[in-house]
């Protein structure tokens, strides 16, 4: 048993230990410049390799030689010819001269500590320095002190960020001697580690749907649409070739599209690849998704056939994979193995991407990519949102509605009729309010299911949400305790039970009207809008014309001939009520005959806007 215990124990020490090493590693390209992480190898937790073209940088220092604790100004700036350059971020860091790989060598001390800051190396306080912003600079510098037992030379070395995805890994500067040691051979640390890629071509032909389920598989949004003809067609194909699997995607982006491959429907450990608008140039790249972060970029380039094409708004980009990547590129998904697929688009600045514009268009089913060509399919929005909206919609846009309807305007109707001892519209009132609250309470339990949790990000749709349950909730206990309908207090009741039931609707209404443009569900915009709205006006056009009715649809004088204070036999749970009389030779309609047809037309009206809008739902 104690074994078991420790066992236990030790699980959630290292699952713990697992979870801090992804959040160390998710700051490595923080703009804050707290890039202690990256002191070994120098390199930025980006999405692209070092550039293999020459740094538009300098290094320079103000001595030759040194003793040991002797003080070194070192000067990181522009190259004087390029007027442009600028740069972002940066590391310096002092490092043997006979072995550069072995870690920084003695410390640090700041000159202007507005633009840069001191790093801890390992156990070494103040052993390397960085930004502390991401403001543009052109010229940094800081005063370098050696160690008391400083190695025989020392070479200062520098990455240097101008964008997300442009910069150079450590850069190699000045090599300085202790007390005029000879100088060893000039590190290349900087110009081994640049990687190369391939070159990407230009694409001279647009995408196109032909052969989707034949040649290829195929997965778009809207189904069925064509992306040489469609410009707002989201678009993604892939066929397998031999050992390898040629992709092909497509869509409207202001900065980039995307696609992963991922085991389960949440975003997190996927294998991703990006296709980035970046200044007129589309950058295509393989990286991972470590949870809800940004992604890491791939260590090796395992893109090849790389080609792509800007127009009118649309990023397209083609490129090849092999169906198995292997060691060390863990993250990397074998295509041979069934995965769903993530459809993703949004913004990007300097290379770096935002978070997605919408809900990714995620694949029905698992997708096996070397399988027989198919025409999949996919939707943005979960089926337990689905469900939240459809519970929802129908509660508040039809049951609640028709509910205050008849417990308004029917209680002089089916005088003599009752269903369970009860007056035939108090049962109607009743079931349908309470059908109401028990879909309130299914609604609101799935996003919770579904989320895991609280959502960040919905605004304040989930704060009226909660306070709608609140307030449903409320009605029926309400409606347990009041008191009886002879009670001097019963009014006190009625005003209450009507003010919290209309200050629900509206809140309901409200959170509707939000929660339809949610990214989780996002109905089309603005006519989803306009299909709510048209269910509000409809609901008043629907209680004025019967509020109206009830007041009496006469003259004036007629009017008020008509009125009488009836206080026995209305037979309803308000003792007293006043009711309209209509005198023997009036004709038209009858009160109860008028009303039915008001209700029936108002109740098709209504599940006409309701169809709509479910039906909507279905197709997101």
């Amino acid at each position: 048993m104690l074994d078991s215990e420790v066992l236990k124990v030790s699980m959630k020490a290292w699952a713990l230990l697992v979870l801090l090493s992804v959040c160390l590693k998710a700051v490595l390209c923080y703009s804050n410049g707290k890039v202690s992480e990256a002191c070994n190898d120098m390199t930025p937790d980006h999405v692209k390799h070092g550039s293999p073209d020459p740094p538009p940088y300098s290094i320079t220092v103000d001595k030759t030689k040194f003793s040991p604790l002797e003080n070194i100004k070192v000067t990181l700036s522009v190259v004087p010819s390029e007027n442009k350059a600028h740069f972002k971020g940066f590391l310096i860091e002092a490092r043997n001269g006979r072995n550069p790989d072995a870690g920084p060598v003695g410390s640090f001390i700041l000159v202007d500590p507005n633009i840069s800051q001191l790093l801890k190396c390992g156990n070494k306080e103040g052993a390397a320095v960085s930004h502390t912003s991401d403001s543009s600079k052109t010229e940094v510098q800081v005063i370098w002190t050696a160690p008391q037992d400083p190695p025989s030379s020392v070479q200062f070395q520098v990455t240097v960020v101008q964008k997300f995805k442009l910069y150079w890994v450590r850069i190699p500067g000045p090599v300085v001697s202790l007390n005029g040691t000879p100088l060893p051979p000039l590190s290349t640390a900087g110009e081994s580690s640049a990687k190369t890629t391939t070159s990407p071509g230009s694409l001279s032909d647009p995408f196109t749907s032909e052969g989707c389920g034949i040649r290829k598989s195929c997965l778009r949004e809207p189904a069925g649409c064509d992306p040489q003809n469609d410009a707002l067609c989201y678009f993604m194909s892939f066929r397998a070739e031999d050992t390898s699997v040629v992709f092909e995607l497509s869509g409207p982006a202001p900065g980039y599209v995307s696609f992963a491959l991922s085991k389960d429907k949440w975003m997190g450990e996927d294998d991703v690849y990006l296709c980035i608008n970046e200044d007129g140039h589309v950058d295509i790249s393989a990286a991972y998704v470590q949870g809800r972060t940004h992604p890491v970029g791939a260590s090796e380039n395992v893109l090849g056939d790389t080609a792509w094409r800007l127009a009118d708004g649309v990023i397209q980009c083609r490129f090849r994979r092999n169906i198995h990547i292997p060691a060390p590129n863990q993250n990397r998904s074998d295509l041979d193995k069934a995965q769903y697929l993530f459809m993703a688009h949004g913004r990007a600045e300097n290379g770096r991407t935002h978070r997605h514009d919408r809900q990714p268009l995620i694949s029905t089913n698992p997708v096996l990519i070397t399988g027989p060509p198919e025409d999949l399919t996919g939707s943005r929005s979960s089926l337990l949102i689905k469900f939240h909206a459809v519970f929802m919609l129908i509660a508040w846009m039809m049951t609640v509605s028709t509910g205050v309807i008849i417990a308004r305007y029917f209680k002089p109707d089916w005088a003599e009729t009752t269903v369970c001892g009860q007056r035939v519209w108090f049962q109607f009132h009743r079931a349908l309010m309470l059908v109401t609250v028990l879909l309130t309470c299914i609604a609101f339990i799935l996003p919770f299911i579904y989320r895991g949790g609280w959502s960040k990000r919905a605004g304040s749709h989930p704060y009226l949400g909660c306070t709608v349950m609140a307030l449903a909730l409320i009605q029926p206990v309400m409606a347990l305790f009041r008191p009886a309908p002879d009670s001097s207090r019963r009014y006190i009741f009625n005003w209450l039970h009507l003010g919290t039931g209309t200050i629900a609707q509206v809140i309901a209404v409200v959170a509707i009207c939000l929660g339809i443009h949610q990214q989780a569900l996002l109905l089309p915009a603005p006519w989803s809008t306009g299909v709510l709205a048209g269910y509000v006006v409809w609901f008043v056009l629907a209680d004025l014309l019967l509020e109206v009715h009830r007041r009496g649809l006469f003259p004036r004088g007629q009017f008020f001939k008509n009125f009488e204070i009836h206080t026995e036999n209305i037979q309803t749970e308000d003792k007293e009520e006043i009711l309209f009389v209509p005198s023997e030779n009036e004709g038209g309609i009858k009160g109860p005959c008028f009303r039915k047809i008001v209700l029936a037309v108002y109740v098709c009206g209504n599940l006409g806007f309701l169809t709509v809008l479910l039906v909507t739902i279905g197709g997101v």
